[in-house]
């Protein structure tokens, strides 16, 4: 009997294999894929590149030379008929102004995908910014070529608070969200975001208000800022999905009319046949 009632068993279950299946763990997969390892092999060497030029600087190397070289050259006295344009030009690397641009695309973008992921990435990314230049430009302390004291030397520690090139560092985030979150035109996108990271620190090359060392510290720190968005994608997504929740439950919310009671009062033609209907006969 006891062979028996197993045989049934396992026919029982093997004609049930979707049961078979719930019974399985499941393994959850990752929301975002790991770094490729040719992101990882590039963001390892801008790391290392950021670490050179700050070493670099540290140390009154030959890099801060080119830096007195290239100031003592003053471009903007050889080649004065672009400095007022230049002068207007840089302002596409300030943090307002670039930002009120792209954030104008971005919400565009927003309201087409019906998802707030792409300003939240902006602001992730801003964040980032703000925080790992800012940090350095208080450790370092540097002063621009403008307030320089010593000729030869490496301006740190002074108060100030020029490396590396916000203005750089700027254009290379702001500008690279552009190519960070295009879907279909994502080559002219990245032309767009090296063309402005690039022209915006040569700019302020001219204009004599950063060193050499300074423009090359930003466009690491800002390549370094887009390298490292990967990693906050888990959070970006969580924050979207909440604030999707929250926005559904507030026009669900909005939209719902309050419960009414509607009372349908007979009419006088149908109160006198029922009165009618309730008197006896033989009233």
């Amino acid at each position: 009997m006891r062979n028996q009632r197993t045989e049934v068993a396992l026919l029982e279950r093997a004609e049930r294999p979707h049961e078979r299946a719930a019974e399985q763990p499941t393994s959850r997969e990752p929301r975002w894929r790991p770094l490729s390892r040719t992101h990882k092999i590039l963001f390892a060497v801008t790391a290392v590149a950021y670490a050179t030029v700050i070493v670099a600087v540290f140390t009154t190397s030959r890099l801060v030379a080119l830096d007195w070289e290239v100031m003592a050259f003053k471009p903007y006295m050889h080649w004065p008929a672009v400095l007022n344009f230049l002068n207007y030009y840089v302002i596409a690397g300030q943090r307002g102004p670039s930002a009120i641009v792209v954030s104008a695309w971005l919400t565009w973008r927003c309201w087409r995908q019906k998802s707030w992921r792409p300003l939240l990435v902006l602001g992730v990314s801003l964040v980032l910014l703000n925080m790992s230049v800012g940090a350095v430009k208080i450790a370092t302390g540097r002063l621009g070529p403008h307030y320089a004291h010593v000729y030869g030397s490496n301006e740190i520690f002074l108060g100030g608070g020029i490396f590396p090139s916000g203005h750089t560092a700027n254009a290379v985030v702001t500008w690279g969200i552009v190519a960070y979150l295009a879907t279909r035109w994502r080559r002219i996108g990245a032309l767009l975001a090296g063309w402005m990271g690039f022209s915006i620190g040569l700019t302020t090359l001219y204009l004599g208000t950063h060193w050499t060392t300074d423009v090359l510290a930003g466009w690491a720190a800002g390549a370094l800022v887009l390298l490292a968005l990967p990693l906050f994608e888990p959070v970006v997504e969580s924050t979207d999905e909440r604030m999707r929740q929250v926005w559904r439950e507030r026009r669900f919310l909005r939209g719902r009319k309050p419960d009414s009671v509607s009372v349908t009062l007979p009419k006088a033609r149908d109160l006198d046949h029922q009165n009618k209907r309730s008197i006896p006969i033989g009233y």
